[in-house]
């Protein structure tokens, strides 16, 4: 789903109409080879719409029957990060709409049940991007400290991967448990990037551990830095338990909270209510898990 803020400030989605099917929907296409549906969604919106993007929360998937059989369509809030409409084979009209205008406009009922979910799009203040490092060489057989360990080939070829992946939601900072496989595994984005990657000693197996809260805080601090989005590289004896901590008791009861290596979770925050005389605090309001980008 594609938006931007309209010249009022409020929020507006592009609607176009493909004259092979006469119709009015939301830009979509079908994945190309083994690309992640990530990919998918920024590139289809591209061809379509000449319109780049910044991929913000997952939205929920969509199943219909078609006459070719059952299709299942995968959204993500997607937002308009420059670029112009020109005509072209797939797509010939292109309007911005708000949001009480769009479902009148669109021709399915799978996209207007989409667009209910961009006010709380809107809300989103931060996003944060929780990796788990590459994997690396066996621990028996490296014989120096085990933070030194680096990254395995099958490591380095998911270092690649998510150097493909993780730009799409447009992060700005890097930060790492101070572990050689996770600094590695995210080395790569943070050339492209030019920044330094920072260390954080809390994320680490052994620092999360001593203080899960402080953890969570300093998680938190990293997401409300200005700055843009960050990207955080960590370990499998943290990442399950920290998201589970950040999402909502019956959210995290009702989720299998993955953490392969190699994998990312997209973590975005909305602002949430301070208690008497605190500041204020951010609420995690999506938790959506990609899988390894190079399996």
């Amino acid at each position: 789903m594609l938006w931007r803020a309209g010249a009022s400030g409020a929020p507006e989605i592009a609607v176009v109409h493909r004259p092979r099917y006469d119709d009015w929907s939301l830009p979509k296409g079908k994945q190309d080879g083994t690309e992640p549906i990530a990919a998918t969604a920024v590139r289809e919106i591209a061809e379509e719409t000449g319109h780049a993007v910044v991929l913000g929360p997952r939205l929920p998937s969509t199943r219909y029957r078609a006459a070719d059989g059952d299709k299942t369509v995968h959204y993500w809030a997607a937002r308009c990060n420059g670029g112009t409409f020109a005509p072209n084979d797939e797509v010939d009209d292109l309007h911005w709409v708000g949001v009480d205008a769009a479902p009148g406009l669109l021709s399915y009922s799978h996209d207007r049940t989409v667009v209910e979910h961009l006010p709380g799009v809107v809300a989103v203040r931060a996003t944060l991007l929780l990796v788990r490092h590459g994997k690396a060489g066996p621990k028996d057989r490296w014989r120096g400290s085990d933070d030194l360990r680096p990254l395995s080939p099958a490591g380095w070829r998911q270092a690649a991967a998510l150097r493909t992946l993780l730009p799409l939601f447009g992060p700005q900072r890097v930060h790492s448990a101070p572990r050689t496989r996770c600094r590695q595994t995210v080395q790569e984005l943070a050339t492209d990037l030019g920044v330094a990657i920072v260390d954080e000693p809390l994320l680490s197996e052994e620092g999360y551990w001593v203080d899960p809260r402080a953890a969570c805080r300093r998680l938190e601090e990293i997401a409300r830095a200005p700055g843009g989005p960050a990207v955080v590289c960590s370990q499998g004896g943290v990442v399950p338990d920290l998201v589970g901590t950040l999402l909502e008791p019956s959210a995290a009861a009702d989720r299998t909270l993955r953490s392969r290596k190699g994998s990312v979770w997209v973590l975005s925050f909305a602002e949430g209510d301070p208690g008497e005389g605190e500041r204020e605090t951010l609420r995690l309001v999506a938790a959506d898990h990609h899988a390894d980008p190079a399996a």
